[in-house]
């Protein structure tokens, strides 16, 4: 990535931090961004976080931090993250069994059919290429996978899309959405025609909500997506 792109990431002083309490820790995710580390040995996420409590806290040695789930490189929006082992273990329950509602922003620049479906398609992951792939019937090592959305604004040459999450495939909004000819804006991987200038892609994990690991009382997450001219619009 450029120059350019690496002062859009995240660092422990500009930290977009959604919530924190004694036990998790929400970030609204900047595109770009890399929840945990990879082969690219950039700094991930977690780190900055940890960085970020360290000093904010002034905490003498390591830092426990836990990752309950992702977000895609090119994406934007929240991610949570454990502060305590306790909170990490209720959390990855809470993530594995579907407890966690989750509410997506996706900007296409061909509408769906439809202004509002439920999309069923058979997922299956090619390792080597980093993607998914949507059927529409079973297929040897296919997941099945679910999502609900919605038309909620018309841009000028774009449709904002609401997507509510039913399951949580490996790139699963994105293969579902080219499989109805509706790829999202500047995903070149999955068929759009151009990338956008910065690499992201224009998908926001806009809103999450779940049973808090500890306290047990229910919470609820809204992250405003990144600013360009049109997700502003949006």
């Amino acid at each position: 990535m450029s120059k350019n792109q690496n002062n859009q990431r995240s660092t422990p002083q500009n930290l977009q931090v959604l919530h924190e309490d004694n036990h998790i820790i929400v970030i609204n995710k900047r595109p770009g961004d890399i929840v945990q580390g990879d082969k690219t040995q950039d700094m991930p996420l977690s780190e900055i976080v940890k960085r970020y409590i360290k000093k904010k806290y002034n905490k003498p040695g390591n830092v426990y931090l836990g990752v309950a789930h992702r977000l895609d490189r090119p994406t934007s929006g929240i991610v949570v993250f454990a502060r305590t082992s306790k909170a990490l273990t209720r959390l990855n329950k809470i993530f594995a069994g579907k407890e966690a509602k989750k509410t997506y922003w996706a900007v296409v620049k061909n509408p769906p059919k439809k202004k509002e479906d439920v999309l069923t398609h058979w997922l299956k992951r090619n390792p080597k290429q980093n993607k998914s792939y949507a059927h529409e019937n079973e297929v040897k090592d296919s997941k099945k996978a679910i999502l609900a959305y919605r038309i909620i604004r018309e841009l000028n040459n774009h449709y904002l899309l609401e997507i509510d999450l039913k399951t949580g495939r490996h790139h699963q909004i994105r293969a579902q959405l080219t499989a109805i000819e509706s790829p999202i804006k500047g995903d070149l991987k999955y068929g759009f025609n151009r990338s956008n200038p910065n690499g992201s892609i224009h998908l926001h994990a806009r809103q999450l909500s779940f049973i808090h690991p500890v306290s047990k009382e229910m919470v609820e997450f809204l992250a405003p997506p990144p600013s360009d001219s049109i997700w502003n619009a949006c």
